[in-house]
């Protein structure tokens, strides 16, 4: 491609639609102004095909406009991107809005593919052939965002795949990432590819992130409270020197300084993963204790992260409670979520938010995690 570049196409309703890149783009931008076309607010310039006489008049001066701009000038045989994002967008479950983005320039697409969530072929074009635009598809109340591009090398189909949920940060590399679909040109068929394969996958994706990442906080947090025990059972520091009462308190501060930032992935990612749990349709259904209780300390250690005012003796209590109830019903905890992963029970979910258990049941004793003196 060349330093500049002009692509047009046609748009049901936008008209001639023209998209500049290059790493020169601001030159075919400089013939689009000149030539009459309009630029809307997402970068992408216009000529409406109502008279279709000045239509063609206004392209024939493109073109002439662009070489005295040293920019090249294309067209493609593709409907214009937008018109098959919406089309497609109308058809899936929930509320999707659609919307075009333009890379320019070469290094906006590098960025993008850093942020794709793919283990498939969308991120190899990506990554070795020039796009020049796509088209994302949101989810007004999941934040779920897809990525539809045409496929390269191909003259009809496309290519879908996703970008990670915005906990996460980037998705490059990411061995959960699900794998883009191939799409036809078919507003129907690609939506029910969407919907029955595509969806399902990244789902169970995000479910399987989310778990290795609660999972593997959770293991560093264990390793630094058997450390912690270990020190406090001797009564001796690593390099064997006495423990003293205030230097136990100190230690205490620094285990709880290194378990907080860990449980913080907790507290954001946990919360869904409870979500999805059905103990009751499962072969451990007295888990639903374990998991009501985790719930609940997720509830109050939210009061710890928000700004309430605790005063110092309050707050490591706080802390100390909410990490130690994870480590004690961490296992019955992963033995739901996977389990989760795999069934989709109807019963009702055990929530985030505080749950009381039922009464006349109590809730199965547990070996604590070990407290603080």
């Amino acid at each position: 491609m060349a330093d500049a570049h002009i692509v047009l196409t046609y748009g049901r309703d936008a008209g001639i639609v023209a998209i500049a890149g290059g790493e020169r783009y601001r030159w075919a931008h400089t013939a689009l102004e000149e030539s009459g076309f309009h630029r809307d607010e997402a970068g992408i310039y216009r000529l409406p095909g109502d008279d279709e006489a000045a239509a063609r008049a206004t392209v024939a001066g493109l073109i002439r406009c662009a070489e005295r701009h040293r920019t090249s000038v294309s067209t493609s045989s593709r409907p214009y991107i937008g018109d098959a994002a919406r089309d497609i967008a109308r058809l899936l479950p929930g509320r999707w809005d659609a919307a075009v983005e333009i890379y320019s320039h070469p290094v906006w697409q590098e960025d993008l593919a850093a942020w794709l969530w793919d283990s498939g072929e969308l991120t190899r074009a990506v990554q070795s052939t020039r796009i020049l635009y796509a088209a994302t598809l949101t989810e007004s109340v999941s934040g779920t965002t897809l990525l539809l591009a045409e496929r390269p090398g191909h003259q009809h189909d496309y290519l879908l795949g996703a970008f990670p949920p915005k906990p996460f940060g980037e998705g490059h590399g990411d061995r959960h990432a699900p794998a883009s679909i191939i799409l036809p040109p078919f507003p129907g068929r690609a939506a029910k590819a969407i919907t029955e394969r595509f969806l399902p996958a990244y789902d169970r994706a995000v479910h399987d992130r989310r778990t290795a990442t609660v999972t593997e906080a959770l293991d560093r947090i264990h390793t630094e409270h058997d450390a912690w025990t270990t020190m406090v059972i001797s009564g001796r520091y690593s390099d064997a020197s006495p423990l003293g009462a205030d230097a136990l308190d100190d230690a205490i501060e620094t285990f709880l300084d290194k378990a907080w930032p860990e449980f913080l992935s907790v507290m954001q990612h946990a919360p869904a993963l409870l979500d999805k749990c059905r103990p009751a349709a499962t072969a451990q259904p007295d888990d639903m204790h374990a998991l009501a209780r985790l719930a609940d300390s997720l509830a109050h250690a939210e009061t710890l992260d928000g700004g309430t005012r605790l005063n110092p003796r309050e707050r490591r209590s706080r802390t100390w409670t909410a990490i130690s109830t994870w480590l004690t019903y961490r296992e019955p905890f992963l033995r739901q979520v996977r389990t989760a992963a795999s069934h989709r029970p109807s019963a009702p979910a055990v929530s985030a938010p505080s749950r009381a258990l039922p009464p006349g049941r109590p809730a199965p004793r547990r070996r604590p995690a070990a407290s603080p003196p």
